[in-house]
């Protein structure tokens, strides 16, 4: 997932548009990453089935509510 994806899916739950602006990578930035989670699964049979988007919604629906935001 790109970050671009991840604004837009807080946009998406947040119901605002975030203020951009796109800098050149910064110190310490990452960019690419090779995670993998299949190691994971084949450990302890856990695979994630919640898409980012849905998992981002649910999030900000219990953030609102738990502090009454």
């Amino acid at each position: 997932m790109t970050l671009e994806a991840y604004v837009n899916a807080l946009e998406a739950a947040l119901g605002v548009t975030a203020k951009r602006e796109p800098l050149p990578l910064q110190p310490g930035d990452v960019p690419d990453t090779y995670a993998d989670s299949s190691p994971l699964k084949q450990a302890v049979g856990y695979q994630p089935a919640t898409p980012v988007e849905g998992g981002v919604g649910q999030f900000v629906e219990w953030y609102r509510g738990y502090y009454g935001r």
